[in-house]
């Protein structure tokens, strides 16, 4: 049976759908491009410092030098989807030589606004168009260095147009990572042009309800993904700074949210310095973003205590990640991956045990795949994922692959003593399908240095045998070899170290798999513990210590 709450983002999501087919129709009119038109500014009141752009330019593969350009066949060579959308965003603007003449780059421009003014769906999408103006605002300096009259008309005009869009639209916006980008676009226009201040004020309003509807008392994000953290923190930081640059005054509750949130990716930025792969996160080297924020001497507390229920683990050589959170509201679980109870593991800085990531940079087949229980370091029974997804066309068009059901978390325990560090949990996502709880904890043995690891499985009443299925992602490169006992498994780091993984399971196994972390697939392996649970109840013990 439909429940209510099913029914109502059903319903919903009709009306969000058909919302958007009449907009895209409405948009491509002479009418919808007239109301665009406004009052066009006839200079920037200030120019914006082009570094705080300089995060948020990631990619490579457009940089180089104006002068080597052929303006003219800048826009007819034949891109890809994504390459498209990386080129009209204009993030690229931040590897250009700022030393060259700006006239190449202002032929690009015209000729973008000549062919782009008229909305298309693909140039015209939120995230495109805010990145666009964020790079166009932020390098406006380069950009209308010694550009005569029409050109500066025209290129102001362009981003009053594209920023009226973004406004006019910006209550159908659903998506929370797409909010804070035309947030900052708003924040940026109302700055550098006195006759829309107005977008200033409506900005951070915005930014008010957004922060007290998607964020925890600490600062998290509540869709629980470290990618969300750190997205919302780089906004927030160019957000503050632009408006130090307007010499405003910057709202205590952005101060106050930017602190925490920074403190809470501090807490949880790896060995390697990235994010670790849990809901929604994929690898990304945070060193650059440091270096951003050291450059605007923003000084991040020490992290006091666990925050977004990832729990760390430290002790010496070893670090363990340890996720042990519910999954969040329907409306903030698009990118929600089901591994409770998961965790990654490193030692002397190099990630050992991973879970798979998220595969939103591959593909939309690697985005599902990468969300189910069994891309996770964690146990899976019946070959079933712990989260079911929403398997409605209507629905995820309108949000975003959503969770269908969830779960709650039980008898937390941490400790941290002189012998020993651990944490433990237990989770009832298979109590209703399989009547099944499953309990982990894993400690780092401060004394024999070594990590511990326990899995527990109960159920209750007389049941069929159940398939379970616990696996130990391995970080692309790491091999494992199995050993002669049949317990043991060996991962070879490299020619020198190599950790031993040991359970009291005799049928460890080694399965390939599939990393989804970065720009594309890549294969690796994991240890399997696999059977059937014929009894009522069931524990795990492995543990992974170092080779001597």
């Amino acid at each position: 049976m439909i429940s209510l709450k099913t029914a109502y983002y059903y319903i919903l999501a009709v009306k969000i759908n058909l919302i958007k087919i009449f907009k895209k129709i409405y948009f491509k009119t002479g009418i919808y491009k007239k109301s665009l038109i406004s009052k066009v500014p006839s200079q920037f009141f200030f120019f914006p410092n082009p570094f705080l752009m300089s995060f948020f330019s990631n990619y490579k593969k457009f940089a180089f030098q104006i002068k080597d350009l052929d303006p003219d066949k800048f826009w007819d060579q034949n891109y890809s989807h994504k390459e498209k959308k990386e080129l009209h965003n204009f993030l690229w603007l931040s590897s250009i030589d700022r030393k060259d003449d700006a006239s190449t780059l202002r032929k690009i421009i015209s000729l973008w606004n000549h062919n782009n003014l008229k909305y298309k769906s693909l140039i015209w999408e939120t995230s495109v168009i805010s990145k666009r103006l964020m790079s166009w605002i932020l390098n406006a300096d380069i950009i209308l260095k010694n550009s005569n009259f029409d050109f500066k008309r025209n290129f102001i005009e362009s981003i009053i147009i594209q920023t009226n869009h973004l406004r006019k639209n910006f209550k159908y916006e659903i998506n929370h990572q797409k909010k804070i980008e035309v947030i900052a676009v708003l924040v940026l226009s109302g700055l550098v042009f006195r006759e829309y201040k107005e977008n200033y004020e409506y900005s951070l309003k915005e930014l008010e309800k957004l922060i007290e509807t998607s964020f925890d008392e600490r600062g998290f994000p509540l869709t629980r993904s470290p990618y969300d953290l750190l997205n919302y923190a780089k906004h927030f930081l160019l957000i503050k700074e632009v408006i130090k640059d307007a010499q405003k005054y910057v709202p205590d509750t952005l101060e106050n949210t930017l602190e925490k949130s920074l403190e809470c990716l501090k807490q949880i930025t790896t060995p390697t310095n990235s994010l670790p792969l849990f809901n929604g996160s994929i690898e990304d080297d945070l060193t650059n973003f440091y270096d951003y924020v050291n450059h605007f001497k923003v000084k991040i507390k020490k992290p006091k205590i666990n925050s977004g229920d990832i729990h760390v683990l430290k002790n010496k050589k070893d670090v363990i990640y340890f996720e042990a959170g519910v999954p969040p509201k329907k409306n903030f679980s698009s990118c929600y991956q089901s591994g409770p109870l998961s965790f990654e593991y490193f030692f002397e800085d190099q990630k050992i045990i991973t879970n798979s990531g998220f595969g939103v940079n591959i593909s939309n087949k690697a985005r599902l795949l990468s969300r189910l229980t069994s891309s996770q370091s964690t146990l899976c029974l019946n070959d079933t994922s712990i989260v079911g997804f929403e398997k409605s066309y209507m629905m995820n068009k309108a949000y975003g692959f959503l969770i269908k059901r969830d779960f709650k978390i039980i008898d937390f325990k941490h400790k941290n003593d002189t012998s020993e560090i651990q944490v433990g949990a237990s989770h009832d996502a298979y109590l209703k399908n399989f009547n099944c709880i499953h309990n982990r904890s894993v400690s780092i043995d401060k004394i024999n240095n070594k990590v511990i690891g326990r899995d527990k499985l109960m159920r209750k009443g007389e049941n069929s045998p159940i398939k379970y299925d616990i696996r130990f992602h391995l970080y692309p490169g790491l091999t494992a070899v199995q050993t002669i006992g049949g317990n043991t498994l060996l991962i070879q780091i490299n020619k020198n170290k190599a950790l031993l993984f040991s359970s009291n399971e005799k049928n460890l196994k080694i399965e390939k798999s599939i990393f989804f972390g970065g720009q594309k697939v890549l294969d690796n392996y994991c240890i399997l513990i696999s059977g059937n649970m014929e009894n009522n109840e069931k524990t795990f013990e492995w543990e992974i210590i170092k080779k001597i």
